[in-house]
């Protein structure tokens, strides 16, 4: 089955290709994307189409800034009862609680997660779509999104004290600096925030408890008919877990309120295991790491949820048919 999103994740696409002298419309048709259901916001889209196309029209439009220019034309909350949910919970923290709670109605392969560390808090994001489908982009407007909602919903007391992205980052920098107001670190760790955990609790002046309440009783039966497969919600909770030394069986399932017996017997009704997800997500995260020369080989071995480097490389060796260091000198050649 494929990951799915809701058309008014890519509002502003149409807008802003238009502004660059580009045909939305072909472009779009060029991936496979449907171009109706794109413009109508209520419509669901493939995820990993429209990530292709996002890197498309970038390409075609010479714009590295192309989904932040999308991100840039959200001034606040969207329509629909999810987004009016969101829009008047009582902080910031609440939102992101509440999107990952109603994620199959937004966007389902898009993984929070909130880690608190003392007076800062680190908020990851993760887009979970198939080996080899380009997410540069998307990772972008994800965050663009996060940021320009977290800033219609704080004010001046939005203040990231950092933002990462493990891409690399384009030879101009002046766009994102302006977007983002803060610090950045291209090819990190992890995509996502970091602020202070004051920031994520200070109140929403907008909030409305009985409007909240209203349009969760709304959304109730929208998400129990939009439920996902366990199998993507491992995966995106393991993407998340794991560099965080967490993404064993137990981490995971309490990361997705379930028991552990309930969770593996959910993925072995679809032919898979907790093990074989990890060694996916191991895999892919491989890649990512290895391709980044900033990592030492023993980093990248701890970020995978290996303490024994020589247990890495017997695992990488086994995948990937050569040791790390051969691997990564044979990617720079």
């Amino acid at each position: 089955m494929e990951t799915m999103l809701r058309s008014v994740a890519m509002s502003g696409y149409f807008d802003v290709t238009r502004r660059l002298g580009l045909n939305p419309v072909e472009l779009a048709q060029q991936v496979g994307v449907d171009p109706a259901a794109l413009a109508n916001p209520d419509s669901r889209v493939a995820v990993a189409p429209c990530c292709r196309l996002l890197e498309l029209t970038a390409r075609m439009a010479s714009s590295p800034t192309f989904a932040l220019q999308m991100a840039e034309t959200r001034h606040q909350f969207g329509t629909g009862v999810v987004n009016v949910l969101l829009a008047h919970k009582r902080t910031l923290r609440d939102v992101l609680l509440a999107a990952a709670e109603y994620r199959h109605l937004l966007n389902e392969a898009l993984a929070v997660y909130v880690e608190d560390a003392g007076a800062t808090v680190t908020i990851r994001e993760e887009l979970v779509v198939d080996a080899g489908t380009p997410t540069n982009q998307a990772i972008e407007l994800a965050l663009g999104v996060l940021a320009r909602h977290s800033s219609a919903l704080l004010g001046v007391h939005w203040k990231p004290r950092s933002v990462h992205f493990a891409h690399a980052g384009p030879a101009d920098l002046t766009f994102h600096r302006r977007f983002f107001g803060c610090p950045m670190q291209f090819g990190s760790d992890f995509n996502g925030f970091v602020c202070a955990a004051a920031d994520l609790d200070y109140p929403n002046p907008a909030a409305d408890p009985e409007l909240v309440r209203y349009a969760e009783s709304l959304a109730a039966p929208l998400k129990q008919a939009g439920t996902d497969s366990t199998a993507l919600e491992v995966r995106k909770a393991i993407y998340l877990l794991l560099p965080l030394e967490q993404g064993t069986v137990e981490p995971v399932a309490r990361h997705l309120g379930l028991s552990v017996r309930t969770m593996q017997r959910q993925l072995e009704l679809v032919e898979t295991s907790f093990s074989d997800l990890v060694d996916e997500v191991r895999r892919e995260l491989a890649v990512r790491y290895m391709s980044n020369s900033r990592y030492p080989i023993g980093r990248v071995a701890a970020l995978l949820g290996y303490s024994q480097q020589g247990s890495f490389t017997n695992w990488f060796r086994s995948r990937f048919g050569m040791a790390p260091r051969d691997w990564r000198n044979r990617q720079a050649k």
